[in-house]
């Protein structure tokens, strides 16, 4: 494999790769605070947030304060070096909201008098397995959120918020699986549910700008028109989380929702970047079939060796983003519908480019970078 596709790979983040539907490290939010809405003058409810560390989770905590609600964040507390300072700016970026100390995916956690006898009246969940890998999808994704819905069912909670992911609508994968095996438990545990499948997000598609900024070109699958999303921001999908707290439209529903404005490509997200850079446009098309050639040889040597069958379904997951479009699937018509996938917020990639472009924000992908 030459040097280019390496560098390539390493964008995709194979190894590392993951779904832009999981909980993140911290990090600054990366959108203005939505306007409020009319239903914030309401009485507040006592919420359990779970996967309050990662960017969805965190603007979902700004939120449900903001609109007056008593918020109960779980965290998992941080083991090593620098643990104590870490906790201590979590306790700072999560001001006003009660930290409760605890592994969402250890049953005893669940089980444990306290929380066996804390009141809340809604569970909002942003947590999801940080790599998608198979074990880790199947202990976060579904597990550790059984032990949860079963906790509030014992405790006498009426309503549990999901944020899934839109992709789950044609499951090829294990972390999709996970999460449809969950849902289908809370649609029949007899809470009140909503499920949010959101689009995909701001800082899933922020990985090549600092890689057009240095003038390297863009990188896209074919012609870069392969496949389209309604990108939403954290900001807004947190607003919508929130607001199925008290629409009741959003009952008992499978939600699909994306950002404002018309779907865009990789090959219209190029163009833009550059655009703003005031640069050339660059581009480098990379054959789908690549990532073909890297899951089968992964695959082969994963019979062999456990690492490198995580790392086939890691490029498993960069495969499935870079032929599938995240919008609302037609299954008469077995296509996707831009037209028919529902728009929340008024936040929009573009505006988000324009002001990473002038070093506002940009956001820090961590080790959960994706193309």
């Amino acid at each position: 494999m030459n040097h280019s596709n390496i560098e390539f790979l390493n964008i995709l983040g194979i190894p590392g790769v993951t779904t832009n539907m999981l909980s993140s490290p911290l990090s600054c939010p990366d959108s203005t605070t939505p306007p409020e809405t009319d239903w914030e003058s309401r009485d507040g409810k006592r919420v359990l947030l779970l996967g309050a560390t990662g960017t969805i989770g965190m603007a979902t905590a700004r939120a449900l304060l903001r609109r007056g609600h008593e918020v109960v964040c779980l965290v998992r507390p941080r083991q090593g070096v620098g643990s104590t300072q870490a906790d201590t700016g979590l306790s700072e970026r999560l001001a006003g909201a009660t930290i409760m100390w605890g592994n969402a995916t250890e049953e005893d956690f669940w089980k444990q008098a306290d929380l066996a006898h804390a009141r809340f009246d809604a569970v909002v969940s942003c947590m999801a397995s940080r790599m998608g890998s198979p074990q880790d999808a199947w202990r976060v994704d579904h597990q550790a959120h059984v032990w949860a819905l079963q906790a509030a069912q014992a405790t006498g909670v009426k309503h549990f918020v999901q944020l899934s992911a839109i992709c789950v609508q044609k499951p090829l994968l294990a972390f999709q699986h996970a999460k449809l095996a969950f849902e289908k438990t809370l649609i029949e545990s007899g809470l009140t549910y909503s499920i949010v499948r959101p689009t995909a997000f701001f800082k899933s598609l922020s990985g090549q700008l600092d890689r057009v900024k240095k003038g390297k070109p863009f990188l896209m699958f074919g012609d870069g028109q392969l496949t389209a999303c309604k990108p939403i921001s954290d900001d807004d999908l947190a607003d919508f989380l929130v607001g199925c707290l008290h629409d009741v439209s959003r009952h008992n529903q499978i939600l699909p929702i994306g950002g404002p404005g018309p779907a865009i490509t990789p090959l219209a997200q190029g163009e833009q970047l550059f655009a703003l850079l005031g640069k050339p446009p660059r581009f480098k098309r990379v054959p789908v079939g690549l990532l073909d050639v890297i899951v089968g040889v992964l695959s082969v040597i994963g019979k062999l060796i456990p690492a490198a069958a995580e790392k086939a379904e890691l490029a498993r997951i960069g495969l499935y983003y870079a032929t599938e479009s995240m919008l609302v699937w037609d299954t008469q018509a077995q296509r996707y519908d831009a037209q028919a996938t529902p728009s929340h917020g008024s936040q929009t990639l573009f505006d988000a480019y324009a002001r990473w472009v002038k070093g506002e924000g940009a956001p820090d992908r961590g080790e959960h970078a994706v193309f």
